[in-house]
């Protein structure tokens, strides 16, 4: 699979997360809880996975749990996937302290993007501690910032606080606004614009950031 069919893949996945999860639920039964694990730990735990669904799934996940006869039970979801949210960013800190940026030795690969890195240092720098909080909010941004917090050697027990407040904050308000939404008729018959809106949302910090920086650049 080359670059662009795994983008297409990916964007597939987006378009149609209700009906993979309801197909998932189906053949995987009490293993989907498994598999919702993983796929939130390594999206913020490893820094290799920053296209794993986040904000979405969260949302997508939440929806289907307000449904009639779900396969998935809110009050497992939001301990469960806090865990794994939290559990993330700390040993994504722990590379980040330990490995630091020498992962990043091959520049131009897509996988290892020290663009990403660069982004994510930029998001720290402007917002210190608080960045661990304000990152769960944006994509990519949110994968690399623990990793920045391990390279920079920030105090554990603060980057543990801010952590575990960010996985929470994170983690319920996601899930809760799907399980809000989940019966409203046009998220049922509008969903892919719901993912959609919820992407642009995530992804907006980061182009009003770079807009600005894009106008100060300029006037100098």
């Amino acid at each position: 699979m080359n670059l662009l069919e795994f983008l297409r893949f990916l964007i597939d996945l987006l378009l149609h997360l209700d009906n993979k999860l309801i197909e998932l639920a189906g053949w995987m039964g009490p293993w989907l809880y498994v598999l919702l694990f993983a796929i939130i730990f390594c999206e913020t735990g490893l820094v290799v996975t920053p296209f794993l669904p986040g904000d979405s799934l969260l949302f997508a996940v939440g929806a289907l749990a307000a449904t009639d006869n779900s396969p998935v039970s809110l009050p497992w979801l939001i301990p469960l996937l806090i865990v794994a949210a939290v559990a993330g960013d700390a040993v994504n800190y722990a590379c980040g302290r330990y490995i630091g940026p020498k992962v990043f030795q091959w520049e131009s690969s897509w996988l290892f993007n020290r663009k990403h890195l660069d982004r994510a240092q930029a998001f720290y720098e402007t917002y210190g501690s608080k960045t661990i909080v304000l990152a769960r909010f944006v994509p990519i941004v949110r994968t690399f910032a623990p990793f920045v917090a391990g390279i920079g050697q920030m105090l554990y027990r603060r980057f543990w606080f801010y952590n575990v407040i960010g996985g929470i904050s994170w983690v319920v308000l996601f899930l809760l606004l799907g399980f809000w939404c989940g019966n409203f008729e046009f998220v049922k018959k509008h969903f892919e614009i719901v993912i959609f809106g919820i992407v642009g949302l995530s992804v907006l910090p980061m182009v009003v950031e770079w807009w600005r920086s894009r106008r100060v650049a300029v006037s100098h």
